[in-house]
């Protein structure tokens, strides 16, 4: 699909400087850009290459003022950075904009689909399964028994919702990802086995939230594992069951949060954190990357480190750390010393 430079300022409420029906049909880095791609500037750093880049169309900063001719295309906007995510948004939906059932796929006739949906094929929707409006499920997923989803939800290919989940308006679940399988649940017994104990809850996602490729939510054993509105997962997350996350939380990639964790709202998650469980999380938390949470943390608290404690502690202790062999190489030369 091409679009001209007019269509996309339009769309950006941008203006054009240079060639109003220049077209463009893909997207390029500004370093990369080739003939009919559009690309944006905004970092001053890259600023060398709008002079050399082939792009058909940039996207710049209004009160950006070039310092000697221009082959491209120019739409100045007030801020590129955020003119150029709001057309990848747009451009994601047009990709996206799939309609209607393709076969082979199976919809039970128990199920409720709202309007204007796409099912991709090899997609299995079970019973008793209620579909809202714009929603679009692509080849080979999976959607049990008795499961709810929101308005113009997105569920990618191999995704596996499992039954009794809930899942918000606006979402996207990314693919592989699983939700609502069972939580990791087993009792001792007398003979030194194991014996599983029944997962009976679900899993409910609030709206605007996105789950990464990989990533596995566990239903709760009683009761809902709850995601809240606007979190953002990344791949390979493991969320226990009955963990609760508050709206606005994003965590990074290969982070594991064991069972009956509370995660207060607006907290900032880094990737491979090990996270207790049965302990909870404030608001407005900061974890640093490869950290391993085992108590509970204050509103605010900034943390790094494997039992993690405050970050400024951190960098201080570092310097310690660092400097280790040489202070302890110092010490015994004075100790030789001291015995002479």
């Amino acid at each position: 699909m091409k679009f001209t430079a007019l269509q996309i300022a339009t769309i950006l409420n941008g203006t054009v400087e240079g060639d109003e029906m220049v077209q463009v049909s893909k997207l390029s880095k500004i370093e990369e850009g080739e003939p009919e791609t559009l690309s944006f500037l905004s970092n001053p750093k890259y600023s060398s290459h709008i002079y050399s880049t082939n792009a058909s169309v940039v996207i710049v900063n209004e009160d950006f003022v070039p310092e000697k001719p221009i082959n491209s295309t120019l739409i100045k906007v007030p801020d590129a950075y955020r003119a150029f995510t709001q057309l990848l948004n747009f451009y994601n939906k047009v990709k996206w904009d799939k309609s209607g059932i393709e076969q082979p796929s199976y919809i039970d006739n128990t199920s409720k689909i709202g309007a204007n949906p796409y099912i991709g094929a090899f997609a299995y929707i079970g019973k008793n399964v209620i579909i809202g409006t714009n929603v679009k499920i692509f080849p080979q997923a999976y959607i049990g028994d008795n499961v709810n989803i929101g308005d113009n939800t997105i569920i990618f290919t191999g995704a596996k919702i499992y039954s009794e989940s809930v899942i918000g308006n606006d979402c996207l679940i990314h693919s592989n990802a699983v939700v609502g399988s069972d939580g990791f649940g087993f009792a001792p017994t007398e003979n030194g086995d194991y014996e599983k104990i029944p997962q009976t809850g679900n899993v409910i996602i609030g709206n605007d939230v996105e789950i990464g490729a990989g990533t596995t939510i566990d239903r709760a054993t009683l009761g809902s594992t709850k995601i809240g509105d606007g979190v953002k997962l990344d791949n390979q997350i493991q969320i226990a069951h009955n963990v609760e996350i508050g709206k606005n939380t994003v965590i990074a990639a290969q982070t594991g949060v064991a069972g009956s964790a509370k995660i207060g709202i607006n907290c900032v998650i880094g990737g491979q954190v090990g996270i207790a469980g049965h302990i909870t999380i404030g608001n407005y938390v900061k974890v640093q990357a490869q950290s391993g949470i085992s108590k509970s943390l204050a509103d605010g608290s900034v943390v790094q480190g494997s039992p993690a404690f405050g970050y400024n502690d951190w960098n201080k202790s570092y310097v310690y750390f660092k400097n280790l062999p040489k202070t302890i190489l110092e010490i015994e030369i004075q100790l030789k010393e001291i015995k002479l």
